[in-house]
């Protein structure tokens, strides 16, 4: 690794605890010496839909500021909107929008209350098969509303491209932000493994390229062309750059491990995720 220390407070992502408690969760991780969190607002993890959701978000950001743990608010629950149907409806639903809508502006008044500084969100897929210009306009419209919730709360969009959703690559981010007049608050929501899956580039040199537009990184392996998250070493991701590329740039925000399918090896994911990446100069457990 080069000779520039990482600044990064490193994470795991709750999707990948979902056995757990929220507050069993956090406590495990600070035990292992994370000091970040993506935290999905899910039902089972600080429930957006349940009763008191501002005093549960109150206790929980004591229980965050307690064990140092810096939070992101991620919003990719599978079905916390509808229990048949993952990830629906979202953003470009014909019937639903609205429902994705709110459901994210109760997710930033969520991270302003936890005193997170970002909410990662995404676009969702054009089942419905509107055109190209139609469903970008429909996205564009949503996220202007967004933004000026977003502004009001202080916490800044980070938008995710994914694999397969209307945008899917950081050339279609740069697109819709620009359509948008390069908002402030629209960052960028970069996972690297998404980056082997649509081939925009080895995950390092996209790094270097989206310094000033980063407001949270996700990191697993991946293998190429495939959209599948897997511990490291399992895949294509060379991870020995990455964290150089991350410590070059001087990124600050969360880096959180992304496993959300081995929930049921939840613990020791989050201990061999460490023992990895603190091989590398990855720092834990320090302020």
């Amino acid at each position: 690794m080069g000779s520039a220390r990482p600044r990064f407070r490193i994470g795991y992502c709750t999707s990948g605890l979902q056995g757990h408690r929220l507050g069993d969760a956090l406590r495990l991780l600070s035990d292992l010496g994370y000091r970040g969190v993506f935290l999905t607002l899910d039902v089972h993890h600080l429930d957006p839909f349940a009763e008191d959701l501002a005093g549960r978000t109150a206790h929980t950001r004591s229980l965050l500021e307690a064990l140092d743990l810096l939070p992101v608010v991620e919003t990719g629950a599978r079905f916390v909107l509808d229990p048949k149907r993952k990830h629906w409806p979202n953003l470009l639903s014909t019937d639903g929008a609205d429902r994705r809508e709110a459901f994210l502006r109760t997710s930033i008044d969520v991270a302003r209350d936890l005193g997170a500084p970002c909410v990662s969100m995404w676009s969702g897929t054009n089942t419905d098969g509107l055109s190209e210009s139609d469903a970008f306009a429909k996205l564009r419209g949503a996220l202007e509303r967004l933004l000026a919730h977003a502004d009001d709360a202080n916490v800044d969009l980070a938008f995710e491209p994914e694999p397969g959703m209307l945008v899917e690559r950081v050339d279609q981010f740069h697109r819709l932000r620009e359509d948008l007049g390069s908002p402030e608050r629209l960052k960028l929501s970069l996972d690297c493994g998404h980056l082997l899956v649509t081939g925009e580039g080895e995950p390092h040199d996209v790094l270097l390229k989206e310094r000033d537009h980063l407001a949270c990184v996700a990191i697993e392996d991946m293998r190429r062309g495939v959209h599948d998250h897997l511990p490291f070493g399992e895949g294509d991701l060379k991870l020995e750059p990455l964290v150089a590329a991350l410590a070059e740039i001087g990124f600050d925000g969360v880096v959180a491990v992304e496993l959300g399918r081995h929930s049921h090896e939840g613990p020791a994911q989050a201990a061999r995720s460490r023992d990895v990446l603190q091989a590398l100069g990855v720092p834990f457990g320090e302020a």
